[in-house]
């Protein structure tokens, strides 16, 4: 078990990559499944979740290549499911990708039931529905998932029960299976999905409405191509990192922010009276996805008298308003925090409360947080979910004197390396171990 040692309160200094997305990599290496040729991967981030997916995919058969940010992929001749590591996919909600990554691979079979994140019911219902439309049944039993795909064919028009992320990537990998045209309405049009549409592209899948909620698919029933494809850089960690300059009052240069889906927050802080600078934009490595580099500089912040809460793309993402807790701390005045997904989140934010916030929980979605607040150390052992872990080390980093996380694999499931460049940044940060 791995700990956080922290000595707070320093003003950090500098510069920052972003890494590749943690969300658009485990949805490109389910789809990765789909190809019978090579998948060369790059821009993956060297993670805990990845490692999961890694260990999954070798005990199907795949063989993998691993260096540095690139994986090598080279799919087995027939697919181990009776094999599966159950641990490893125990450890990672998105193993229920494998529910339509698998549906054009094999007639039969099981995959244990989700884990990752301690959220609350987040329910695979929508997951169920919608390969239901692709004549896929599942029968939840105790643990796992039993699929039969003996009826897999053409949806045509497929309506989902919620515009989820990785419900739309369910649809997108079976539909890439079909040779005929499928119409996914309601779909996500985030980051991860994006990244998703455009490896599958390369696959020789048409799509077209890349970046609305309708999608046109037209599939194949058999892809075999070697193709490379570079993961986009992840706007959930360039957000973790401008709510640590925030926080700790320190000019930061944030650089290969994926813009697009950085706006909405970015003008939340600006009426917060956040300063910042965007430089001119350019893209990323794959092509598509549009970066800028942030300069953050030190600012006195106004609470918004409005509510911040999230919503599908292009709203706030979900994934960063956890980041408004530790922000909204340091601000003058009363911030509303409404997390309506997920029943257990907002809950967790009332852990920094031990670290000198003011978080009233008003119920499992909403917090009022009363700022600015002498933030001070403590010892806390880390939360079983990313985010909320994540935003107490951005306040433990903020706070005076030695701080101590305990048992971080939840923060290292997202962020690589990520005691090193802190360090980097001037932080006073170790992990040590039991």
């Amino acid at each position: 078990m791995e700990h956080f040692e922290i000595i707070g309160g320093k003003k950090l200094n500098g510069e920052i990559e972003v890494n590749g997305a943690k969300n658009s990599a485990v949805a490109v290496l389910a789809g990765s499944i789909i190809n019978k040729g090579k998948t060369t991967l790059k821009n993956m981030p060297r993670i805990e979740e990845v490692n999961r997916w890694i260990e999954i995919l070798e005990s199907m058969g795949a063989k993998i290549d691993r260096h540095e940010k690139t994986l090598v992929i080279i799919p087995p001749k027939k697919i181990r499911i009776n094999s599966l590591n159950e641990k490893a996919a125990k450890r990672t909600r998105s193993v229920v990708l494998l529910l339509g990554a698998l549906a054009g691979k094999l007639k039969n079979y099981s995959i244990p039931q989700a884990g990752g994140c301690e959220l609350g019911s987040r329910t695979v219902r929508p997951h169920l529905f919608v390969l239901e439309k692709f004549g896929v049944k599942i029968k939840t039993k105790e643990g796992s998932y039993e699929v039969n795909t003996r009826k897999f064919r053409s949806a045509k028009k497929v309506v989902l029960y919620e515009s989820g992320d990785t419900v739309t990537e369910t649809a997108l990998m079976a539909a890439a299976q079909i040779p005929k045209e499928t119409i996914i309405k309601m779909a996500s049009a985030n980051y991860m999905v994006q990244d998703l549409c455009f490896f599958l592209q390369k696959l020789g899948v048409e799509i077209m409405g890349i970046g609305s909620t309708t999608l046109k698919i037209k599939g194949k029933k058999d892809i075999k191509k070697d193709i490379t494809y570079e993961i986009s850089e992840d706007p959930i960690e360039a957000m973790f990192f401008i709510s640590l300059a925030i926080t700790t009052k320190s000019a930061l240069l944030i650089k290969k922010c994926p813009i697009e889906f950085l706006e909405l927050e970015l003008l939340k802080l600006e009426k917060m009276g956040q300063q910042f600078s965007i430089t001119k934009e350019y893209l990323s490595l794959n092509g598509r996805t549009i970066l800028v580099d942030i300069k953050i500089r030190p600012s006195e912040l106004n609470a918004l008298e409005d509510k911040i809460h999230g919503l599908p793309f292009p709203g706030l993402n979900m994934d960063n308003l956890p980041f408004f807790v530790p922000i909204a701390m340091v601000a003058k005045g009363k911030t509303l925090i409404h997390d309506w997904v997920y029943e257990n989140r907002a809950i967790y934010f009332t852990e920094l409360n031990r670290l000198g916030a003011k978080i009233t929980l008003l119920d499992p979605h909403r917090v009022y947080i009363e700022g600015p607040t002498k933030i001070k150390s403590a010892e806390m052992m880390s939360p079983p979910a990313l985010r909320p872990a994540a935003i107490i080390l951005v306040v433990m980093l903020a706070a005076k004197g030695k701080s101590v996380l305990r048992n971080v694999y939840s923060v290292n499931r997202g962020y690589e390396k990520l005691e090193e460049r802190l360090r980097k940044l001037g932080a006073d940060i170790k992990t040590v171990s039991d």
